[in-house]
């Protein structure tokens, strides 16, 4: 740990190099004369609140003097909530570059005080885009931390609920809150994340909770399946707590991650609690069931067509009469590739142009690849409803694993058949029961393995919640 001199000049012009105040504009120094003492101020220009910091130095440069420590000076003149004393010049640095005001003072020595007096630009709170309800609160998280955790300190108004502040990355020194309720949580989980999240050797969590992930997880490429589930809704996540699960704030991310996370937490939505457990249980059972179907339908109807006598009669529409131009294999990996082409070019859509152009271009480029011989209406079907259908749940991250497993099924099947759609189904299991997590103990197909049939009845089930009974 670096410390600071007992010179108070030699420790000005020693902050003066560290932060580099004469090569960046923002940063700020700021010298008060006090009698005949002095004091002086760094801070960032843009993360300081302005009024606080002007009424401290009017009151500074009121006094006649100041004391000859910096704790009697805290104690007798710094009336600000957030303060700290300290020696050591790496936290100082650290301070000062996250927004807070640090004060040298002409006779406090090798010590110096730190004033939080920051304050981030932020956007407003409001509904995540990707996780709308039809029923319940619209606010959701924003990009800064200490807003994010108090959306949760809101709806969990009890002193077990921990908020754990670490710092990560050499050069970012990005701010990660661990989050955990002390009464319900796995506490040794909880050690154990910690202790992985301090080993975290990074420059800097570039993209927020991605980069955050990749840092904890070994990940091999060719299991495509997510990791760590996350949310930007406040609610979901208070519920998650209640629930004992452990939460990651990290600042600079509107997403918070929820851990341990399982492939079935993916499938839960916030809507599904906002309406009578009759209603809501049917939207969770629909989910699945569309969802699975988003999996196999394309493979499935292709095997059909490679082996018709398995259809029985009153089935036999769903097979083509006209194949086509291509082979219905290349016309099926064809759509996969244009369904994402329409998708890329959406997403670089002015808003203003988004919808119309999408819907424009699909019903363009899907007429011409019928009239031309390129697909058949069926094959437009079936993948207009896998398109569309993949929206039944929110996570991308999920949706393109499963898109994935639809392309190798299709090709295991075209090579081998009905045996190659058997392994096929066989190899996605495999990949998704050794998906690698930070979930401890848990496993990634918790409730089904381990299995708890309550657990397990509750992600299908929507149940009316229970009131305590009298003490």
């Amino acid at each position: 740990m670096r410390i600071l001199s007992e010179d108070y000049s030699d420790n000005v012009r020693f902050i003066d190099e560290t932060l580099r105040v004469d090569k960046s504009f923002d940063v700020l120094k700021k010298k008060l004369k006090i009698g005949k003492d002095e004091l002086t101020l760094y801070y960032i220009d843009g993360f300081v609140k302005d009024a606080v910091m002007q009424k401290l130095m009017l009151y500074f440069v009121s006094l006649k003097g100041i004391p000859n420590t910096a704790d009697d000076f805290v104690l007798s003149h710094v009336t600000y909530v957030e303060t700290d004393i300290t020696e050591d010049v790496d936290l100082m640095i650290q301070m000062v570059m996250s927004g807070a005001t640090l004060l040298l003072g002409s006779k406090f020595g090798k010590r110096a005080i730190i004033i939080d007096t920051r304050t981030y630009p932020a956007r407003e709170t409001q509904e995540p885009e990707g996780d709308r309800v039809m029923r319940g609160p619209r606010d959701g998280f924003v990009e800064t931390l200490i807003f994010n955790t108090a959306l949760v300190r809101r709806r969990i108004r009890n002193p077990s609920l921990t908020m754990h502040y670490i710092t990560i990355g050499r050069d970012s020194q990005t701010d990660v809150v661990i989050c955990y309720m002390a009464d319900r949580a796995d506490l040794d989980y909880v050690e154990k994340l910690n202790k992985k999240l301090k080993k975290v050797d990074t420059d800097s969590l570039t993209v927020g909770h991605q980069s955050l992930a990749e840092c904890l997880i070994r990940t091999k490429w060719y299991n495509p399946f997510p990791k760590i589930r996350t949310t930007e809704r406040p609610d979901s996540a208070a519920a998650q707590l209640l629930e004992g699960s452990v939460l990651i704030f990290i600042d600079n991310s509107p997403q918070v991650m929820v851990l341990p996370s399982s492939i079935f937490d993916f499938m839960q939505e916030s809507n599904d609690f906002y309406f009578p457990p009759l209603t809501g249980t049917y939207i969770r059972l629909m989910r699945h069931i569309v969802f699975l179907l988003t999996l196999i339908i394309t493979p499935l109807w292709y095997l059909c067509l490679l082996y018709p006598t398995i259809l029985p009669e009153w089935l036999h529409f769903a097979l083509p009469t006209d194949t086509g131009q291509l082979p219905i294999i290349a016309q099926l990996l064809l759509a996969e590739f244009l369904i994402d082409a329409l998708r890329l070019a959406s997403l670089n859509t002015p808003d203003m142009l988004n919808n119309s152009l999408s819907v424009v271009g699909g019903l363009i480029l899907g007429d011409f690849a019928v009239e031309i011989g390129w697909l058949i209406p069926e094959v437009i079907l079936y993948m207009a409803f896998v398109a569309i259908a993949n929206f039944t749940q929110r996570s991308y991250e999920l949706g393109y694993a499963i898109k994935f497993m639809r392309i190798l099924l299709l090709i295991v099947t075209a090579i081998f058949g009905i045996w190659g759609f058997a392994a096929g189904l066989v190899l996605i299991g495999v990949l998704v029961a050794t998906n690698s997590t930070v979930n401890g103990k848990r496993r990634y197909l918790y409730p089904l393995v381990p299995f708890d049939a309550k657990a397990l009845k509750s992600l299908f089930f929507r149940v009316r919640k229970k009131e305590p009974k009298n003490q």
